[in-house]
């Protein structure tokens, strides 16, 4: 009977240590936590060294990455910069990061996913259609303009492109320090041809219609 009690306890224990794992990003054991980027890593683990309290700073936690427009001269005319706790150390053990998206007139981001975390977009300048595909493949889209927001719930397949006549800035927050990105191929979508089938209905909101319907997939 005791060793029952012992096994019962063992397995509560062990739930109870993994459950944070299970939930997200783990609660800050500190006040703060820079990464040290010096640190040399001989094990993996969630996170980043920290820096030794006596060494951090303000400039920790302050960072340009979004302050400038990114380079759109490709395919899609759209650029993703994307600051984690890799590249901004004071957002190592906080739970966030932050992006910045810049479209061209007729720019798109193929759809993709964050396996680690939900996703919020501000539109700072522009006019944008963004949507989602959850796991019932039904898209779910909105034309946004100027200081509107659309969230993108955790690990669906989400896109955007520019709807307007101008170039589009978005801001992002996510809750993760690393959300990790999961591509799909524009191949798998008809590349510039879902671009069209999207467009061709950017005036109009997708309240849950089927992605074969929408895509002809």
């Amino acid at each position: 009977m005791k060793h029952h009690k012992l096994l019962h306890l063992l397995l509560a224990s062990l739930l109870a240590s993994i459950r944070p794992c299970i939930g997200g990003d783990g609660d800050n054991l500190y006040d703060v936590c820079p990464s040290d980027d010096a640190a040399s890593q001989k094990m993996f683990f969630n996170g980043y060294p920290c820096k030794a309290p006596s060494d951090v700073a303000a400039s920790d936690f302050k960072s340009s990455l979004l302050g400038s427009a990114g380079d759109t001269d490709n395919f899609y005319r759209s650029s993703v910069t994307m600051a984690t706790a890799a590249e901004f150390p004071g957002l190592n053990t906080l739970g966030l990061s932050a992006a910045r998206t810049d479209m061209d007139v007729d720019g798109m981001v193929l759809p993709h996913a964050h396996p680690r975390a939900s996703e919020m977009m501000f539109v700072r300048a522009g006019v944008v259609a963004a949507g989602f595909v959850d796991s019932a493949n039904q898209v779910f889209q909105k034309r946004l303009g100027e200081g509107e927001v659309f969230v993108f719930p955790k690990g669906l397949l989400h896109f955007c492109f520019n709807a307007g006549f101008e170039p589009a800035t978005i801001f992002s927050v996510l809750n993760s320090q690393n959300p990790g990105i999961a591509s799909v191929s524009g191949a798998m979508f008809g590349g510039k041809g879902m671009m069209e089938k999207l467009k061709a209905v950017s005036m109009e909101d997708l309240n849950g219609v089927s992605s074969m319907e929408l895509f002809g997939e």
